[in-house]
């Protein structure tokens, strides 16, 4: 299955009209977002961005109800009442609203997650290490990848707000080995890149985020990945 996947938002609704006009020219069958949507630098009072980028995520949600969506630690951040860079106390009933407003118009069978599945391909926001599987699994039922994946995506705030979870991890910047490393390809963001890059079975992608002062970090495109293949190529909206 081609996917399209939409990294880190951060308050850049344009991300979500750009991912829509190229899913309607027919690149992929299907959508994942590595969510992040809210905050972004020096953008705390600004309510109105915070307001459009979610109408944006729940317009593209309407239109592509099969999207999968994966929890970030600045959209649990609010939901757990955790402060994070970028926090903003003034946009925090926004951004609860809005969400709930996102899950409602989500099918019941497609629920926010932190970690979704796509044939042998898993998809969070920030990756999912063996360790983090060996803490919180049965061992009898590490080899279950579905199992695995019910297990964490019933978690709480009291396991998954900590550096090694799957809306935490760093995988770009340490050798921790992943889970199924051998077997599954694994798509994460969280961390700004200049460029999507793959390192063993984890392809990075977030190449949205700015610097403090507005510029890019990355090349903003978007990663379009063949699920069975695991071939992958880099989507510029303006050159597609």
């Amino acid at each position: 299955m081609k996917v399209l996947v939409i990294p880190d938002i951060h308050l850049k609704p344009f991300m979500f009209k750009q991912a829509a006009e190229l899913m309607e020219r027919g690149i992929a069958q299907r959508a994942v977002c590595l969510m992040d949507i809210p905050d972004d630098w020096d953008k705390q009072f600004n309510i109105l961005f915070y307001e459009e980028t979610y109408e944006e995520a729940i317009r593209f949600a309407k239109k592509y109800p099969d999207t999968a969506w994966c929890y970030g630690n600045h959209d649990l951040s609010y939901v757990w009442r955790e402060l994070e860079t970028g926090y903003s106390t003034m946009a925090a009933y926004t951004v609860q609203k809005k969400l709930l407003d996102l899950k409602e118009v989500l099918p019941e069978n497609n629920p926010i997650k932190y970690v979704h599945r796509i044939d042998n391909v898993l998809f969070s926001h920030a990756g999912v290490a063996k360790n983090f599987v060996d803490l919180y699994v049965p061992k009898t039922k590490h080899d279950d990848v579905d199992t695995v994946l019910d297990y964490i995506n019933n978690l709480g705030k009291m396991e998954m707000w900590y550096d090694g979870s799957p809306i935490w991890l760093r995988p770009q910047y340490t050798d921790v080995k992943m889970y199924k490393s051998h077997q599954f390809l694994q798509v994460v963001g969280h961390t700004p890149i200049e460029t999507i890059t793959k390192k063993n079975n984890v392809i990075s992608c977030d190449v949205f985020s700015t610097d403090r002062d507005g510029k890019p970090i990355g090349t903003e495109e978007f990663l379009l990945l063949d699920t069975i293949t695991w071939d992958y190529s880099m989507v510029n909206y303006g050159n597609c």
